[in-house]
């Protein structure tokens, strides 16, 4: 089968993202529990009371995989289209089998394929948040968290699923203002994660080259590590677009519908918690990302042989 380059980014990406979400996504709940749990009355301490508390609803530890469905295939799309873009930057900065690209132009081809993500990551996180602060506000009226557990349940629109949150939120607020809330929010954090992100994954990879070597040699310990360093860059570079983010987009369901704006939602989250508020929630996401994202690279790596015809993945 004579696929093309881009088709094996493509197919390659797509794997890659279906078996890292399969691993993360608890992870990611955890985290999007912490950055929209209430400032003046926290639901949770720190990570490991929000895992506890979590796991101690009714629906045990499935709560961590509530709204999987939506990042999963998101997560497939996201990733293909990321390595597809990747690929299709590199070219365009003049790459080819004789020309290879400086890591500063790797990294601008990354931050270039960062423009893609939100067309797909937008919605699909949108859901995902959704689900995941339905089901927390559930749980802490059910097993009374807090005192205003009830109260802060009554604020949630109940979705019976990910295809109902599409349908309510199309129906309710509209594709732009809907679906796609929190696009800007999405690109600010897209384009400079991932021009670290590929940065720092290439720049790993060309130190580990052995002398006399190429990139094809390397296996999958340097991919592991280079994914790891790479996860942690991406989630540091602009974190707090991430917080901004996954404020606005569970808006409609906590203050009945106020349209507040990236720069509005910044704004007032310094204000009442500083950089520390901003960057709630960092410690478990890049305890998730390095891992994860390792596994990412492992992944792509390893389909991009298979589909070269390559069988052999040495450490």
């Amino acid at each position: 089968m004579n696929l093309s380059d881009s088709t094996k980014d493509f197919i390659s990406g797509t794997t890659a993202g279906f078996v890292v979400k399969a691993l993360d996504h608890p992870f990611d709940t955890i985290k999007v529990l912490l950055q929209t749990q209430s400032t003046h009355n926290p639901t949770y301490r720190n990570a490991w009371h929000c895992l506890q508390s979590t796991v101690q609803s009714d629906a045990g530890f499935i709560s961590l995989y509530r709204g999987i469905s939506s990042p999963l295939l998101g997560s497939m799309a996201e990733n293909a289209i990321l390595f597809w873009g990747y690929s299709h930057c590199k070219t365009a900065l003049g790459e080819t089998p004789e020309h290879q690209l400086s890591l500063g132009q790797l990294a601008l081809a990354g931050g270039g394929a960062g423009f893609l993500a939100p067309l797909v990551n937008t919605p699909v996180e949108l859901v995902k948040c959704r689900l995941q602060v339905q089901s927390a506000a559930t749980a802490a009226a059910e097993v009374a968290l807090d005192g205003g557990g009830a109260a802060a349940a009554a604020r949630f629109q109940q979705y019976k699923g990910p295809v109902d949150v599409i349908v309510q939120t199309l129906k309710n607020e509209g594709l732009f203002r809907g679906l796609y809330k929190g696009n800007m929010s999405t690109l600010a954090r897209e384009v400079p994660g991932n021009f670290v992100w590929y940065g720092t994954y290439e720049m790993v990879c060309h130190n580990m080259i052995p002398e006399g070597g190429t990139k094809a040699d390397l296996g999958p310990a340097t991919h592991l590590l280079g994914g790891a360093m790479a996860g942690a860059g991406y989630w540091t570079a602009f974190y707090p677009a991430d917080t901004v983010k996954s404020m606005i987009q569970t808006t409609s369901t906590t203050t009945g519908g106020k349209q507040p704006g990236m720069l509005e939602t910044f704004a007032s989250i310094y204000k009442q918690q500083g950089i520390k508020g901003l960057y709630r929630g960092w410690g478990v996401t890049v305890a998730r990302a390095a891992p994860g994202h390792g596994l990412i690279f492992v992944v792509y790596e390893y389909t991009q042989k298979l589909l070269k015809g390559h069988h052999h993945y040495d450490l």
